[in-house]
């Protein structure tokens, strides 16, 4: 089992997600695909990620961007790397009159999961993120595995592959 933000394939660890071969399994974040089930009239949506991130925003944006394109959608990129930045992101999400938004990961989003759904329930915007802890904080949605439970199955194959 394996947990990671980035494409399996582009790793090298997998040869495709229907069919990975070997002993493994996993999951791909595909927010973008849920907000679209969920909010299937909308056709622009924007994408929030933290750009002092490199590696886990730029493989967010591709993916991203491919499957907004496979769906007819028009993403906008939107960055914030500072608490700071939240305000300008929510108001330019207004003037591109997005019908959704969807969260990228990183660590920095995670320490802003409450500030992050306060504001996106004040400005009513849609919005998904991969990580519970936004919708435990009053956020609409998130879809993704647990981490908690991810690392505990890891401890646990680790520690069995040790003993024997």
């Amino acid at each position: 089992m394996f947990e990671i933000g980035n494409d399996p394939i582009q790793l090298g660890l997998v040869d495709s997600l229907n069919r990975p071969g070997g002993n493994v399994t996993g999951a791909n974040q595909m927010n973008i695909e849920v907000l679209h089930e969920v909010l299937p009239s909308e056709h622009i949506i924007a994408l929030l990620v933290d750009p002092a991130d490199p590696n886990s925003t730029n493989t967010t944006i591709r993916d991203v961007r491919a499957a907004a394109r496979n769906l007819g959608l028009e993403v906008h990129v939107l960055n914030a790397s500072r608490e700071a930045d939240f305000e300008a992101a929510f108001a330019k999400l207004r003037q591109l009159r997005a019908g959704g938004l969807v969260i990228g990961g990183g660590p920095f989003f995670v320490t802003q999961s409450q500030h992050m759904a306060s504001l996106s329930v004040h400005h009513a915007i849609p919005t998904i993120y991969e990580h519970r802890e936004f919708v435990t904080a009053g956020g609409l949605m998130s879809y993704g595995s647990d981490i908690t439970d991810a690392l505990h199955v890891n401890y646990a194959s680790l520690l069995v592959a040790s003993l024997t």
